[in-house]
């Protein structure tokens, strides 16, 4: 889709189709000069969260391959 570009605010406005609080639809989003969206505060936060778990998980199965070769990790 096509974006309006603000040069002032270096940020453009484009309409994508997605789910917003549940609804589904085409929606006006911020996006950048190559027209990636920005996520809102909730995507951020939904984003965090995902890439927390994921790290979580990597230390759990680290932790159990030192436990696998006699190591305790603290």
């Amino acid at each position: 889709m096509r974006k309006r570009w603000l040069p002032m605010l270096a940020l453009g406005l484009t309409l994508r189709e997605g789910e917003y609080e549940g609804k589904q639809g085409v929606w006006l989003r911020w996006c950048d000069d190559e027209e990636n969206v920005l996520l809102t505060g909730a995507e951020a936060a939904q984003q965090a969260q995902q890439e927390a778990e994921q790290a979580q998980e990597r230390a759990e199965r680290l932790a159990a391959q030192l436990r696998a070769l006699g190591i305790e990790p603290e």
